[in-house]
């Protein structure tokens, strides 16, 4: 297997991890943010590597992603630990499970062969590395990625965004999406409420769209902390500085982990933010978590035309109106990555 040594760095007795932009500098027997690195005799551990705390076959739509295979299902699978400590985390009983059981793991022995032997057996066209953060199982993913690659299998990343570049110049050409969680475009929010700081994410949105990696970015609307329409408008125009073509999704909050007192999002307030980035001028933009068909579909930017029609909860009923990728009435062609493209 190809070295990923350079994940690493020796200072003064201490090991430097550069999987993310924590960059945990780590005493003997220190462990990382994440909770699954450690410093074990002055080389850097990873101890989830071929431990599979959660999979699952899932519409793509689920992850989600509405522009990269539309209507396939993806094989899902996720570890436990995480290098951000959201307080809103709906799936905090692994992703913060090593940082409150003095560090222990537990998950399903599953090598990179049997995962990507997983996948051709359900004939997923794509592996998504999902549930907690990927990049934290950085070296197990790219095991698998590469295999998953050679086998014709797309990958794909669900993600906080504090990959280092770094770890996105290794991912490729192996890494075709990513779906990026913005969580806010408030500084104050990353720290106190994910443990992060928001620059690190932007840059990383800008860094992988800049290398191709294919891009859909979401932000769940949490009453009371993110869901000014000003700072809609913020993350809106961040976004459209990006490219106007990014798909935007935004979803609705319920309640969970530590904010089990806030209630859901109000359906106006998304409904709102869908408008604020039709405003701001993104071609796509997305409702999730709850069910309205026109603001899960998509309607081509150029006349309107509703060139890929999804219903249910995750958008995940899917009926394609493309014609090689281009809408049928006007002959735009829609971003995204569809069929064998």
């Amino acid at each position: 297997m190809e070295s990923l040594a350079w994940m690493s760095e020796k200072r003064n007795g201490k090991v430097l991890c550069k999987a993310c932009h924590q960059r945990c500098l780590l005493k003997e027997g220190e462990y990382g943010k994440c909770g699954v690195r450690v410093n074990k005799d002055g080389e850097l551990l990873l101890t989830v590597y071929a431990k599979v705390a959660s999979y699952n076959i899932d519409p793509v739509e689920k992850k989600p992603l509405y522009h990269f295979l539309p209507g396939t299902y993806t094989l899902s699978i996720g570890t436990v630990g995480c290098n951000f400590s959201c307080l809103f985390c709906q799936n905090w009983e692994i992703s913060q499970y090593p940082q409150t059981h003095n560090y222990k793991t537990f998950g399903e022995d599953l090598s990179p062969e049997e995962i990507v032997r997983m996948a051709k057996t359900y004939k997923t066209p794509s592996i998504s590395y999902t549930y907690n953060e990927p990049v934290i199982f950085f070296e197990f993913a790219f095991d698998i990625m590469k295999m998953a690659y050679s086998e014709g299998i797309k990958n794909i990343f669900v993600t906080s965004g504090y990959e280092t570049e770094e770890v996105i110049d290794a991912s490729l050409p192996y890494l075709s999406a990513m779906n990026v969680d913005l969580k806010s475009f408030s500084d104050k929010f990353y720290r106190e409420v994910c443990g992060a700081r928001l620059k690190s994410v932007l840059k990383t949105i800008e860094y992988a769209y800049k290398k191709g990696i294919w891009m859909e970015i979401t932000t769940l609307l949490i009453p009371g902390l993110n869901d000014s329409p000003e700072e809609i408008r913020d993350i809106a125009r961040f976004i459209k500085s990006i490219s106007e073509n990014i798909p935007w999704h935004i979803s609705r909050f319920f309640p969970a982990y530590r904010m089990t007192h806030i209630p859901p999002t109000p359906i106006n307030k998304l409904i709102r933010a869908y408008e604020i980035g039709k405003e701001e001028g993104l071609s796509y933009v997305y409702i999730g978590n709850y069910p309205l068909e026109d603001l899960e579909s998509t309607f081509c930017p150029s006349c309107g035309y509703k060139v890929i029609e999804r219903s249910g909860y995750l958008g995940e009923r899917v009926k394609m109106h493309l014609k090689d990728g281009k809408c049928p009435s006007c002959g735009k062609v829609i971003d995204g990555v569809f069929g064998s493209s």
